[in-house]
């Protein structure tokens, strides 16, 4: 199972973007993540076409199954 920590920021022009952390250190401390998200949009880390990020959203961690099936 692959796990993903999806962090969700809004853009300056309102739109939702999204930043993926593989592997994730668990348990989540939800504070440590929002003052790295809050750390991510004073730094200016990234831009998207939709603007700068400019407000936390929220966060989640994904979970990823995959099963494979021989077809014959």
């Amino acid at each position: 199972m692959a796990k993903t920590m999806e962090l969700q920021f809004l853009t300056d022009s309102g739109a939702i973007a999204r930043v993926s952390v593989d592997n994730p250190k668990e348990p989540i401390d939800p504070v440590a993540v929002k003052q790295s998200m809050d750390q991510i949009i004073l730094a200016g880390a990234f831009t998207t076409a939709n603007g700068n990020l400019a407000a936390v959203k929220g966060a989640r961690v994904v979970e990823r199954n995959v099963t494979d099936y021989e077809i014959a």
